[in-house]
């Protein structure tokens, strides 16, 4: 693994969803807010993370929405819910993509592909993707950060990887001790 930067101004952070953010629950979905837990010592973290990094952007596979498990606009009232959480206690998302779109459909926006971290340059100009981060917790999350320049950070979990990425952490709540 290589060093971790030195975050000091002008880094974007990009965020997996389930894994990294919320509890992953295997072989499932998160379907509404009560199903939705924040992962270990986050919402302790949030501040610390939130003040380091000048764009928050999650970016995320949702492929429950094209299987009709939830609604486009039930997984945005999710979204909603848990950014109004973590902006309560000073972390604040600029952004949440999410690729609807079937796994092994016409994949133009899931990771690895690199449609979503586009999208949120379009939305903020001036971020520069080798002052980025990106934390997931799954190959294609390694993936779409490295095919993007970033830094990447995997959550470690009961998922299998092939990837190798620059750093690897626990919990998301971890990054604090970095910054």
């Amino acid at each position: 693994m290589i060093e971790f930067p030195k975050i000091n101004g002008g880094w974007t952070l990009f965020l997996d969803r389930d894994g990294v953010i919320n509890k992953r629950t295997f072989n499932n979905y998160i379907l509404d807010w009560s199903s939705f837990e924040f992962t270990p010592g986050l919402m302790d973290a949030a501040p610390i993370i939130g003040k380091a990094f000048d764009k928050i952007v999650v970016v995320t596979n949702q492929q429950c929405v094209a299987k009709g498990l939830i609604k486009q606009f039930e997984l945005d009232t999710i979204h909603k819910s848990m950014v109004e959480a973590l902006q309560s206690v000073g972390m604040k998302i600029d952004a949440v993509l999410a690729a609807t779109e079937y796994k092994n459909g016409i994949e133009q926006r899931r990771k690895p592909n690199t449609t979503m971290g586009f999208e949120a340059k379009a939305m903020f100009p001036d971020i520069d993707f080798s002052r980025s981060i990106m934390i997931g917790d799954t190959n294609t999350d390694i993936q779409f950060g490295k095919r993007l320049g970033m830094f990447t950070i995997l959550v470690e979990s009961e998922e299998l990887i092939k990837e190798i990425p620059d750093f690897k952490i626990g919990h998301l709540a971890q990054l604090s001790a970095y910054l």
